[in-house]
């Protein structure tokens, strides 16, 4: 009987320190783990408000290196306090502590291997005196401000360790220190995205904002039932699962280095800090970020600054004029170039189409509005170091090279982009030509843009705005765009100014409502994003300079690179001379004219747009654009 009520009184005293663990302060929770009289696996939900940290242990002359490699990766590891060799206190995190007994619990690594779990590291005292503790930021940290939010930790929620894993993506290494990132996954629901990045992203010392959200498989995760530390968390449903840097990234790397010797936290056993997370401001509403889903298939959202949202949205607004009164303003989506740039700011190899046959009784046919836009996205893609590719006709292979060559000469692009075409020879050809061996798990390319590219209408046939058919001048490269639309992770954009463009199938009922002849001419075939100007070639410039805003963009930036390596804002001039300019649309149009290239919008030559000669109004539109993404 005494036994039992020793227990009994036992477990209610443990009820009683878990209870409180909330409001806790810290050098008191630090003295009831030292005495080890808590019997909870991790410190998730306690010492609300306080800063946590990561607790990496090593030999000194490591530590120079590993400090480079904390710098080099902020976002994971982000440098709270770096020990002297020997030294077990951390008088700028905390008055009273003793890092060797003041984690719930601690690993030990021997050459890259754990050998064993331990409860204190008094017995290794000896050997601590040679070596350096690094205390890491953690996303424990900012778990109240999330709640404060209104946002729910699923985590904390479920009485169990965040989720954690190790992902594909590399981080930027340093010596004998290299590993992939490791992540922590909290489900949030999705009306809570943009509150759970506003919540974190200015917690930079707690891993800051999320490095992706949606489909863990982007991240190179199979299973989100097995992480790799941690617990399983249970998504409810609306739950999407988003991902914040970690710093057991920190153990990933000691295991990697193969020291002799190396200790650290166990994951979720954090080292509890004196230090109280400052409230979340903002330095300009401009930089608040925003969220925005790119993809359904995967599902994957995006993060982008309010300043950059907005200069995109001002190009939007710019390319939205409608010489010839054409009707295109009833054909305007809101946004669709920003969620276009956002999802090719995201893709590695990008595929271009252009060529409209307008003039279909001349050789060539083709109208000079399309390749302009088209070299301006090749060109601002090569400056960002994608791959691009450009499919025509068969028919006008020769030309395209011809043109491409001296865009090269003309210092428009960089170096000559590959040119293919496509021909249909089997219900399988779309598929063979956008993967490899025709696999849809392994796509060439993950976006596609189609600019001034006839488009097939319901009828499958190919019509200019006067109803003429064109369809034996044009090859079938909309079949590309129907198998993409059957590819996870491959998007599309179509650009067009009439609604018989490749892509504009998302706007047909528009187009066959308020452009003429729209009933016969609309594009059946429809693109992921939908850009209307109202000349295609200022929309090829308008993503020229929005994929330049987005790569100038601080918050896009970190969210594309997930936090490791270096801003590549260094880049800047190149990108800056990868944009569009009158000199060089003026040295293009000359050489297509050389080519027999005619324009497609004669009537609009001899037109006034705003008092101004249209000609004058297309130099003055890329002046306007350029401007708009330096500002």
């Amino acid at each position: 009987m005494a036994s039992s009520e020793l227990k009994k009184n036992l477990e209610a005293e443990e009820m009683f320190l878990t209870g409180g663990l909330k409001s806790l302060l810290p050098h008191a929770l630090r003295r009831v783990i030292r005495c080890n009289r808590l019997n909870i696996r991790n410190t998730s939900g306690i010492a609300e408000g306080y800063k946590q940290a990561n607790v990496l242990i090593l030999h000194k002359s490591l530590a120079d290196d590993f400090e480079k490699f904390c710098h080099a990766n902020e976002g994971p590891l982000p440098l709270l306090y770096r020990s002297k060799p020997g030294d077990w206190k951390c008088p700028s995190l905390s008055s009273d502590s003793d890092i060797r007994t003041d984690c719930l619990q601690y690993r030990i690594y021997e050459h890259g291997v754990c050998t064993g779990s331990l409860k204190s590291l008094g017995e290794y005292s000896e050997q601590l005196k040679n070596m350096v503790t690094f205390y890491l930021g953690c996303s424990f940290s900012f778990e109240k401000a999330v709640q404060n939010a209104g946002i729910p930790v699923r985590n904390v929620e479920q009485k169990c360790n965040v989720s954690m894993y190790t992902t594909a993506v590399p981080c930027y290494s340093v010596s004998t220190f290299c590993c992939n990132l490791v992540v922590t996954m909290r489900p949030i629901p999705e009306s809570k995205l943009e509150a759970a990045v506003l919540a974190t992203s200015e917690l930079k010392e707690a891993h800051g904002a999320p490095i992706h959200m949606g489909d863990p498989d982007l991240l190179g995760i199979q299973d989100l039932s097995k992480p790799d530390y941690g617990d399983p968390v249970h998504l409810h449903p609306g739950d999407i699962p988003v991902f914040w840097a970690c710093g057991v990234t920190g153990v990933e790397a000691i295991i990697n280095c193969r020291a002799p010797l190396a200790f650290t936290h166990s994951p979720g056993c954090m080292f509890i800090t004196d230090l109280k997370n400052d409230n979340v401001t903002f330095r300009s509403s401009r930089e608040v970020p925003q969220v925005h889903c790119i993809s359904q298939d995967p599902l994957h959202y995006s993060i982008v600054s309010a300043e950059a949202a907005q200069k995109i949205k001002t190009l939007e607004t710019l390319i939205g004029i409608d010489p010839g009164d054409r009707g295109i303003i009833h054909l305007h989506r809101q946004d669709e170039l920003l969620k276009a740039c956002l999802s090719i700011s995201h893709a590695q190899s990008v595929l271009i189409t252009t060529g409209f046959p307008t003039h279909f009784t001349y050789e060539p046919p083709e109208e000079n509005d399309g390749p302009p836009g088209a070299l301006a996205i090749a060109a601002i893609l090569q400056a960002l170091q994608k791959e691009v590719t450009i499919v025509t006709d068969q028919r006008a292979m020769n030309l395209n090279k011809k043109i491409i060559e001296e865009a090269v000469q003309l210092g428009i692009l960089k170096r000559p982009v590959p040119l293919l075409s496509y021909q249909s020879k089997s219900a399988d050809s779309a598929l063979t030509f956008l993967c490899e061996n025709g696999n849809p798990r392994r796509p060439r390319f993950d976006h596609l843009i189609a600019i001034e590219r006839a488009g097939m209408a319901a009828d499958g046939n190919y019509y200019n705005a006067r109803k003429v058919n064109i369809k034996h001048l044009v090859d079938p490269i909309d079949e590309l765009f129907l198998a993409a639309q059957t590819l996870p992770g491959v998007t599309t954009t179509g650009v067009g100014d009439g609604g018989n463009e490749l892509g504009m199938g998302k706007i047909k009922d528009a187009v066959k409502k308020h452009i003429k002849n729209g009933d016969v001419i609309a594009c059946d075939v429809e693109a992921d994003f939908a850009i209307v100007a109202g000349v295609s070639n200022w929309g090829g410039y308008a993503i020229a300079c929005a994929l330049y805003i987005l790569s100038t963009c601080e918050v896009h930036d970190r969210y594309l690179r997930k936090a490791v390596g270096f801003p590549r804002l260094s880049n800047k001039t190149v990108w800056l001379s990868a944009l569009p300019s009158v000199t060089k649309e003026e040295n293009l149009l000359k050489t297509l004219v050389q080519h027999g290239v005619r324009s497609g919008k004669t009537a609009s030559l001899e037109m006034e747009v705003d008092g101004l000669p249209f000609y004058n109004t297309h130099s003055l539109m890329i002046e306007k654009l350029r401007e708009t993404a330096q500002q």
